[in-house]
């Protein structure tokens, strides 16, 4: 049966416990070999199903012998739960009896309760007043000899009583009880007094549960509003005295922010206050009462402000400029003044320097800044979010009658400091930075300045409207703020356009260096006219690259209308160049043809400025160049054609003279 028990595993599958049972059985575990012994293994089969029938009932009489066993103790169980329910209802009946007899007790308890007091309240009033008759007896006689009146640790006692005598002195006759009537006043107010003065005492110490005392004591006092108006007071010196006395000298910033702070927050309140019955004037109380706690404060809010937003912008300013280990030079021209000079005189430096920005002309080398443009828009960023949250506390603090001409006073720190200190510096040392048009290799970072500029005059321009406006739009001082923004703006348009068009000046004087240094007079009259290999020039390529590279640095540089305005002066421009650049040579007819290519590849170039008059201009231009290699017999005819009938024939005849063979007796009688 050990041997059965084994073969059974969990989970138990019947193939396998025929297979493993055959594995175990001598002569089973081969089929069809030679050990295999089927009468062996039926044997065994036979024996083993005895063996799990003897099994199954010695299973079978345990299983019966567990259920009767379980039904034995499950009606044991049952019995002890029935009594269990028996107990529990004689338990609740007796509970049932004791609550009655409780609630029986207590209504005799009450009733004697009831009884008790009413015999004893008639004898404490009779005792309460006899107290009050000997108090009284002790004012009448002038001189107060009771502990309560005597002690000041009993002046919660002393109060209640002299607050009892006060109210049956207001009945007396004032003609006999006058003097008596006069020393309790007299007393009430000094009681009142004290406990307004311990009040406050007890404020300053922090101690709550003394205050609530003492209020309460107060309370039936008639200047229990007195009360209130120290608690009020003591406040504002506790809380609003301690966070802005604290920083008031030492940190503007911090000062301005908790003022704001606290100002907000108590407007707030006074607005959820508004809600509640406080009398039929209450606006005009609550900002009386708001004005009487931030007067000190907001009566010279402006000129702190100020004087902060000063500090932190040129702190902010020199930071960057430290950053850059850069020394700010005095460069000042046109409306805006960088520095205002002392000196009336300037030196010849200054004045080579005034001159060299006005003109192209070489007085001496230009200001080298290394690519630096000198604005950044973090520092912009920082100016302005100074600004706007000098505005917001402007609005805020402001008196109704002074907020327009505040708001003036920040945006002109927000115009120095932004405009004149960062910007135009920028633009000053931008044009000192721009080398003449007679330069080689020059880094023409004019444009980076104007990109940032353009970027940083939409911000400045979003401020004047989101932050500004809304704070002066209805005041004199709008048209005062627009006037000034628009000189600012117009002042510094006019140093832009002065560094575009002098940047444009260095771009052609590149591609007139480039031209010179790549164009060979053998491009266009070739030693051997069979064998050109080329589709065009050397130099016509590099200023080809030239131009498109510093097309698309306009295109990034500035928006809108601009773009076109400047491609069209540069297209213009480079038109010249290449018109007057032609004109040096002379031209057989492979060299003609060579510059055909040439300037095809120019008008491509021309293309990309997407100008109507500059591509209208190189289609000219290429239609000349057709003049160098036409026939003899047909230059009238082309001459005639649409895009050369209307320019003058001097022009068309400067061409013509171009030609190598311009001054043969055939060329020349078809020209004439």
């Amino acid at each position: 049966m050990a041997t059965t028990a084994e073969l059974f595993e969990e989970p138990f599958v019947a193939d396998e416990y025929i297979e493993r049972l055959a594995w175990r059985t001598p002569g089973g575990g081969s089929r069809g070999g030679e050990a295999f012994d089927p009468k062996r293994l039926l044997e065994e089969f036979v024996n083993h199903i005895q063996e799990l029938q003897v099994m199954d009932e010695r299973i079978q009489r345990k299983v019966e012998k567990l259920e009767q066993q379980c039904q034995k103790e499950a009606k044991e169980f049952a019995k002890k739960v029935q009594e269990l329910q028996k107990s529990n209802q004689v338990a609740f009946q007796h509970f049932q009896e004791l609550d009655e007899h409780i609630s029986y007790v207590a209504t005799k308890v009450c009733h004697l309760g009831d009884q008790l007091e009413g015999v004893n309240t008639p004898r404490q009033r009779a005792v309460e007043a006899q107290k009050l008759m000997k108090y009284f007896n002790e004012f009448l006689d002038g001189e107060l000899k009771s502990d309560v009146f005597t002690n000041s640790e009993k002046i919660k006692e002393a109060a209640d009583i002299i607050q009892k005598l006060h109210l049956i002195a207001q009945e007396l006759p004032f003609d006999r009880f006058s003097e008596v009537k006069s020393k309790i006043a007299s007393k009430y107010h000094d009681l009142e007094c004290q406990l307004i003065q311990e009040f406050t005492s007890a404020q300053r110490r922090g101690e709550i549960s003394r205050m609530r005392e003492v209020a309460a004591v107060l309370l039936h006092f008639k200047g229990y509003s007195h009360c209130v108006d120290v608690y009020i007071k003591q406040c504002q010196e506790s809380y609003v005295k301690d966070q802005l006395e604290e920083h008031r000298k030492s940190d503007a910033e911090q000062y301005l922010k908790n003022l704001y702070d606290l100002y907000t927050r108590t407007t707030n309140l006074s607005s959820k206050l508004m809600e509640f019955n406080l009398g039929t004037d209450k606006q005009t109380f609550l900002s009386k009462l708001i004005k009487s706690i931030f007067i000190s404060y907001l009566e010279n809010y402006i000129e702190v402000e100020i004087g902060y937003l000063k500090s932190r912008s040129a702190m902010i300013l020199q930071r960057y400029y430290d950053s850059k280990n850069h020394q700010k030079r005095s460069i000042g021209t046109g409306g805006i003044q960088i520095h205002k000079r002392t000196e009336a005189k300037l030196s010849i430096q200054d004045l080579k320097e005034r001159i060299r920005q006005r003109t192209n002309l070489p007085l001496g080398p230009s200001i080298d800044t290394h690519g630096e443009t000198f604005l950044s828009q973090e520092v912009v960023v920082n100016l302005l979010q100074e600004t706007k949250q000098a505005f917001e506390r402007c609005h805020r603090l402001s008196d109704p009658s002074d907020l327009p001409k505040n708001a003036f006073r920040i945006f002109s720190m927000l115009v120095e400091f932004l405009c004149t200190e960062h910007i135009d510096y920028a633009l000053e040392t931008g044009l000192a930075g721009i080398p003449s048009s007679d330069s080689k290799n020059a880094n023409l970072y004019f444009l980076d300045v104007v990109h940032q500029a353009n970027t940083i005059f939409h911000l400045f321009d979003k401020q004047f409207n989101d932050h500004l406006m809304p704070l002066i739009s209805s005041s004199p001082k709008l048209s005062e703020c627009l006037q000034k923004k628009k000189d600012i703006i117009e002042q510094m348009e006019v140093k832009l356009d002065m560094g575009i068009d002098r940047t444009l000046n260095c771009m052609i004087g590149q591609m007139k260096h480039i031209l010179a240094a790549e164009q060979k007079k053998t491009d266009f009259k070739p030693e051997d006219e069979n064998n050109v290999l080329i589709q065009y020039t050397n130099a016509c390529v590099k200023v080809c690259g030239y131009v498109r590279k510093h097309v698309e640095k306009i295109r990034n540089s500035m928006d809108g209308k601009n773009v076109d305005t400047v491609l069209m002066e540069l297209g213009v421009r480079f038109h010249r160049l290449i018109y007057e650049h032609l004109q040096q040579y002379s031209y057989s007819c492979m060299g003609g043809m060579l510059a055909i290519c040439d300037v095809a590849e120019y008008r491509k170039c021309a293309k990309d400025f997407k100008i109507a008059l500059v591509l209208q201009l190189f289609d000219t231009l290429h239609a000349l160049c057709n003049l160098l290699v036409v026939a003899p017999d047909n230059l009238k005819q082309v001459c005639s054609g649409e895009q050369l009938a209307n320019l003058d024939k001097n022009i068309l005849h400067s061409f013509v003279q171009l030609r190598v063979d311009y001054r043969s007796a055939r060329l020349a009688r078809h020209f004439s």
